[in-house]
Formats: structure tokens, sequence, C-alpha cells
């Protein structure tokens, strides 16, 4: 797509603007995605949060928080009380949509690629709640893959 700008003079100068690829194999979503991190502790924060956030806002919401492996996960239900957003426990390859909670699951670590969150087995560790680490790990790299094939202009 050529766009033209009007110059001193009567120019014109022609630049062309790229296209967004918008298929399913684009990791780029056309709604920002925040993703959350809570330690076992964080319920009251986390309500509060989302009691004030509009239910219309246009934001996805991945919560990862740090959860007994061994407890049955009750945490949307707890948070569903606080917003009018809907509030959805995750599973493997949920596709994100806007003004939505997602929360993670108990024993079970998670990322996201091309608008899905994917489960898989949490990894040994010396410290078995570092789910919201991995989480913002990976999403860390990829987003930095992601600045550096961009060039400038685009």
């Amino acid at each position: 797509m050529e766009k033209s700008k009007k110059l001193a003079g009567n120019q014109k100068k022609t630049t062309k603007k790229s296209k967004i690829d918008s298929s399913i194999n684009s990791p780029k979503s056309s709604f920002p995605i925040a993703g959350i991190g809570a330690s076992a502790g964080g319920l009251e924060a986390l309500d509060l949060f989302l009691t004030h956030v509009p239910k219309n806002c246009g934001i996805a919401f991945v919560i990862v928080q740090h959860l007994d492996p061994k407890h049955k996960g009750i945490m949307p239900e707890l948070l569903q009380r606080s917003t009018k957003m809907k509030v959805f426990q995750v599973q493997d390859r949920m596709k994100v949509e806007p003004d939505c909670v997602y929360v993670i699951p108990p024993n079970k670590d998670m990322s996201i690629l091309h608008g899905a969150l994917h489960l898989f087995e949490p990894a040994p560790e010396i410290n078995p709640f570092r789910h919201f680490e991995n989480f913002n790990q990976l999403e860390s790299a990829k987003y930095g893959r992601e600045k550096r094939q961009e060039k400038p202009g685009q």
C-alpha cells in the first residue's frame, strides 16, 4: 500500500506502508495481553485489581499464580465474583480473547504462542513455584526476538 505526502512546493513523497499480517501464524494480536504474576497469598490483590477493571477494556488478562500443586484450583470461581469479565481456568491450547481473564491451573507451566495458551508439565526445579517467572521469561524472549526482527519504519 502506498501513501503520498505533500511537501513544500507541491512535491510529493511516496512512502510504503507495511501491511499487518493477521493470519493465525502471526505472533501479534490486535489487543493487549497482560500477564499478571501473584504469590499464593495474592487473591486479595487480584480481587481488588479486577474490581476496578472495566468489563469492555479490550485487554486479556493472564494470571499466573503460585499454587500448591496438590490442591484443586478454585481461583477462577473466586475471581469471577470480582469482575463482569469471563474468568477461565486455562485448558491447553485455549485461544485468548479480549475482555477475559485466564488463570493457570495448579501444577502446570504455561506459555502463549499465536494467541493460544499452552500448558505443560513443570520442569523439576529447586523452586517449584516459579510458574510466573517461567511464563514471563518465555514471553520476554519471544518479544525480544520479534522486536529485533522488525526494521525501523515498519
